[in-house]
Order: structure tokens, then C-alpha cells, then sequence
């Protein structure tokens, strides 16, 4: 498992998504997703997203922590966790 990850509360996609009660957008946690993976694995690029599925909000400040499968068929699924929780799991397709 990987460090916690998290996304700031000034992060700018947040104020517009939702007023008064702050989710972080898929988009972003795939990028926050992605920036791990490139982080501990900078000589396989990603190619893009084969599959993501949310099964929990997550708000900004909450830590995220990731596990990675091990690289098959150039290919490298997800399941990212807020605590116990699973917040996403899903699949990056390596270049």
C-alpha cells in the first residue's frame, strides 16, 4: 500500500463541486490515482483508463491510501481506500 494521498481543500475543482459540502471529482481522484502510480513506477507510462468504478464520496481532506496489482497484459488495476472503505477500484492501461 502506498503512502496516503489527499487532496487539499483549496484545490480548485472544489468550489464548484458541491457549495457548502466539498467532493473531490472522479476526475481528480484518477489523477491523484495516477500521479501515485507515476511516482513509484517512473519508467512504465500510463496509456489511459480502462475501468474505474466510485463506490464512496470522498471529501477533501480525507487520506486515500492505493494498492496496485502486479503489471499484466499491459495493464495495472486499482483499489483505492479512505480507512476500511473502498472509495474506487479499477484498471490503467500501461504504454
Amino acid at each position: 500500500m502506498t503512502p496516503a494521498l489527499f487532496v487539499p481543500a483549496d484545490h480548485p475543482a472544489l468550489p464548484g463541486h458541491f457549495p457548502g459540502n466539498p467532493l473531490v471529482p472522479g476526475v481528480v481522484i484518477l489523477d491523484l490515482l495516477a500521479d501515485d502510480w507515476r511516482a513509484a513506477n517512473p519508467d512504465t507510462p500510463l496509456r489511459g483508463i480502462r475501468k474505474a468504478k466510485f463506490q464512496r464520496m470522498l471529501k477533501s481532506g480525507e487520506t486515500v491510501s492505493v494498492t496496485w496489482t502486479e503489471v499484466r497484459d499491459d495493464k495495472v488495476s486499482f483499489r483505492a481506500f479512505v480507512g476500511d472503505e473502498i472509495l474506487a477500484t479499477g484498471q490503467f492501461a500501461l504504454a
